[in-house]
């Protein structure tokens, strides 16, 4: 018996039912992209390792044990498959250049990779729209970015998203802060999971970020990062929060956002629900003012986020939002002439600007019908001999109310009006 192959555990498939809800998220940002001024980059899916060790941070989750890394056996490169889309784009810029004439304010769109528990909102291969600024040294690109996901969620019709901010400051103070953390970590040792104990002295200050019920109220009560910032460092903040109420966008300070890979810098920044449950996060970024020339370039400013593209479509789901692949027409065609001439016909009407569905396969006029209700166009067009003959077609629409007109041919995007 031939072996019938399935999906691999966390990589899924996205079904032609679901992609209108897609194509209705995905438009819908590269209209608001291009509306702040976005260049669209593409990028490779597979990057050296090296790349996200020296970027991500050789202590983080990813790193550590969520990357899909492998040796190329044609000539023993170390290759990943991208868990998230900053550091390509960064290797990009510092290849291409593409900071020699002045800032750039790019977006990309795709695939990324992480080997992790599979759970609603959770995939191993899931999407992310990510936004990069380079050049921008103040806190204003940092609040346009913000702005513009709250753009997004209202042109989507998502409500009821919050966003909490922070400012891990620069790196001399995060130093300064990971020994005084460190120490009151160690106060409390007996409170530390396993993951806590094996970050204390790597990557101390992801331990805030637990979702163990057990250690929430040390975290909570652990000295606050915001304390220990420089003027510098605190001016920055204080002139995006600025920013954000001048544009009227609520927020939260959260002590305990501190994103979980090391390249970020100053303001980090999470866009969260409380519908989606433990994968609340749909949005999240900051600024990484550093790791351009952490990876061969320049000293360049840079801020950026990811839109996790699955989270933000089963919000919409949540609330209701549709969206349906519609064609103008489904051309029924019923007769030995107009069989002949429907496929032409079909291709008349598609040069006039209208999206025709053309049934194939032959069948009744009944059947055709119900092929066409079940199309969702808005119209049936009926081509039977008669109206093959005189070079005519007969519109019935399938939506609402109206009666069965018999037109010419250049008649009928006056009544069908393209979508």
């Amino acid at each position: 018996m031939t072996q019938k192959f399935q999906s691999i555990k966390g990589f899924y498939d996205i079904l032609p039912e679901a992609t209108p809800l897609w194509f209705k998220l995905e438009d819908t940002a590269r209209k608001i992209l291009s509306q702040y001024g976005y260049n669209n980059i593409r990028m490779p899916v597979v990057e050296p390792t090296e790349l996200f060790v020296r970027s991500v941070g050789e202590h983080t989750d990813i790193v550590e044990k969520e990357m899909y890394a492998w040796e190329d056996a044609l000539n023993g490169d170390k290759l990943t498959l991208r868990p998230e889309g900053t550091a390509g784009c960064v290797r990009a810029v510092v290849e291409h250049n593409l900071t020699y004439n002045g800032p750039q304010r790019l977006w990309y769109m795709g695939p990324m990779f992480r080997h992790e528990n599979v759970q609603k909102g959770r995939q191993r291969q899931f999407h992310q729209i990510g936004v990069e600024a380079f050049g921008f040294e103040g806190p204003d690109v940092d609040a346009e970015q913000i702005v513009l996901l709250a753009r997004l969620w209202q042109a989507l019709g998502i409500q009821d998203v919050e966003l909490q901010i922070n400012s891990i400051g620069d790196a001399d103070e995060r130093a300064q802060y990971r020994e005084t953390l460190i120490s009151y970590f160690e106060q409390h040792a007996e409170l530390l999971d396993e993951d806590a104990k094996r970050r204390l002295h790597h990557n101390p200050l992801r331990i805030l970020d637990s979702k163990n019920p057990r250690m929430q109220a040390m975290c909570e009560a652990a000295p606050k990062l915001m304390d220990g910032l420089g003027e510098t460092s605190k001016q920055h903040f204080a002139q995006l929060c600025a920013l954000l109420t001048q544009s009227g966008i609520a927020y939260t300070i959260n002590h305990r956002l501190v994103r979980g890979l090391d390249y970020y810098n100053r303001t980090v920044f999470e866009w969260v629900t409380t519908k989606l449950g433990a994968q609340g996060t749909i949005a999240g970024g900051g600024r990484y003012d550093t790791l351009v020339e952490r990876i061969g370039g320049n000293p360049t400013p840079a801020c950026g986020f990811g839109i996790g593209l699955e989270r933000v479509f089963l919000l919409m789901q949540e609330y209701g939002i549709n969206a349906q692949n519609q064609p103008d027409i489904y051309l029924v065609n019923v007769g030995e002439l107009a069989e002949q001439k429907a496929f032409t016909m079909a291709e008349t009407l598609r040069n006039m600007g209208l999206s025709v569905v053309l049934h194939a396969g032959g069948g009744s006029f009944k059947s055709q019908m119900k092929k066409a209700d079940r199309s969702g166009a808005r119209f049936a067009a009926i081509f039977g001999d008669d109206e093959a003959a005189a070079d005519e077609i007969s519109l019935k629409p399938m939506l609402g109310q109206g009666e069965q007109t018999r037109v010419s041919i250049e008649q009928v995007p006056l009544i069908v009006q393209p979508a």
